[in-house]
């Protein structure tokens, strides 16, 4: 039942991979707190923060397509540390307007906006250069500890804001997040030459916008892949309460408790992370990651009901455990079924999968909070996502039926 950490012991280049990614995510999460928690205070409306996911949706889908395509021709290692420096430097801009007599909202907006589309080159470049540092018989343990990284920033990260927050403000928790990314970036400056170095790549295709159309033409030809994307923006869109995280802390009393919602999203996901080892004896990965999205969009239904902060904290602390079962098996099925010479660019689709639904998702529960109230908002979002995933299972039964672990490890 416990995780499988073969993947740290055995490979350097996929521990030093896996390190960078844990200092830098636990940085994001404490700026991913600050930015709405700071937008908040300077507005008061639950309207801004949704419109802060609708700045970033036009850079994550722009960059996303090109950073995927650009990871798949240029050095992946390069890309990634030059992107990580131009996130280390927004992060610096939103610390230097936090720290000014009248912070600028319009500043806030732009730069986070700038943020967005640099981690559209840095995602695909991370992925790429993860599934050529892993085997085929790790993808499962690769996804899960993936996924426990992410989920440990996010459990510690929002934390860690609460307390930086409560003592400093948001200049504090930008000084952090600042001081992430410069050790994150010299752990990635010591991967090996032999990831990295690929004679071939860039070669295949005449120019950029062709590399991009052959990833986009793989993606649709795909039903298992297409299935993963689709479940994903569904849940997403209608059922991301996050926006709404400060207005259901003021809502029961204790505003500082914004922390404490993000995080027990976490800490259902870390417990599931932690005890993830079955997963790589699943084999129906498609049906798993329907049931998962149904279970998330069930917990965010209760969530709407909760009658009070412990309540919701369980509520979101199934959800988020859902969630870390669906992200460890679609990511299972992207490395499957993606060829590591397009990983770079299917990488970059998902990203838009994975990170256009929150940004869609927080934009929806803003305006839907001030038409409908904060806690309608959330229920109806989440029984409207369990209609749209069962959907998807039944039109996409490729998808439904798909089978990988083991089995396809074995063909």
């Amino acid at each position: 039942m416990l995780i499988d950490i073969g993947p740290l012991r055995r490979n350097p280049a996929f521990r030093l991979l896996f390190l960078s990614q844990f200092f830098s995510a636990l940085g994001t999460m404490v700026s991913y707190v600050a930015v709405p928690w700071q937008l908040y205070q300077l507005t008061g409306s639950n309207m801004q923060v949704g419109l802060l996911g609708l700045a970033q949706l036009g850079p994550v889908v722009i960059c996303g397509l090109l950073g995927g395509a650009v990871a798949d021709r240029v050095d992946r290692k390069r890309l990634l540390i030059g992107s990580e420096a131009v996130m280390a430097l927004c992060v610096s801009g939103l610390l230097l307007n936090a720290h000014a007599e009248a912070p600028s909202v319009v500043a806030i907006y732009l730069l986070v906006a700038v943020l967005q589309g640099a981690s559209g080159f840095h995602r695909p470049a991370l992925e790429a250069l993860t599934q050529k540092a892993a085997r085929p018989d790790e993808y499962a343990a690769v996804a899960a500890l993936s996924s426990l990284r992410g989920t440990f920033g996010m459990v510690a990260g929002p934390a860690l804001a609460g307390v930086l927050l409560a003592a400093g403000g948001a200049v504090w928790a930008y000084v952090f997040d600042c001081a992430s990314f410069v050790l994150s970036m010299a752990l990635l400056a010591r991967l090996p030459r032999a990831l990295v170095d690929d004679a071939k790549r860039g070669l295949e295709a005449p120019h950029l916008l062709a590399d991009l159309a052959e990833g986009v033409s793989y993606a649709r030809s795909k039903p298992e892949l297409l299935g993963t994307y689709i479940v994903d923006n569904v849940a997403m869109a209608f059922a991301f309460p996050v926006a709404l995280f400060p207005a259901m802390a003021q809502a029961y009393g204790q505003t500082e408790s914004v922390g404490w919602l993000l995080s027990s999203m976490s800490i259902g996901a870390l417990v599931v992370a932690t005890f993830s080892g079955w997963t790589g004896r699943v084999t129906r990965h498609g049906r798993a990651v329907v049931v998962a999205a149904v279970v998330w969009a069930a917990g965010t239904v209760a969530l709407g009901f909760a009658p009070g902060l412990w309540w919701a904290m369980v509520c979101l602390a199934v959800a988020g455990a859902a969630d870390m079962v669906s992200g460890v098996f679609r990511g299972t099925i992207w490395n499957e079924t993606i060829p590591n010479h397009l990983r770079g660019r299917l990488a970059g689709i998902e990203m838009i999968s994975y990170l256009a639904g929150p940004l869609i998702g927080n934009a929806r529960a803003g305006f839907s909070a001030d038409a409908i109230g904060v806690f309608s908002a959330i229920w109806v979002g989440g029984v409207i996502c369990v209609a749209g995933v069962v959907a998807t299972g039944f039109l996409l039964p490729t998808f439904w039926r798909y089978r990988g672990g083991p089995a396809r490890v074995g063909a």
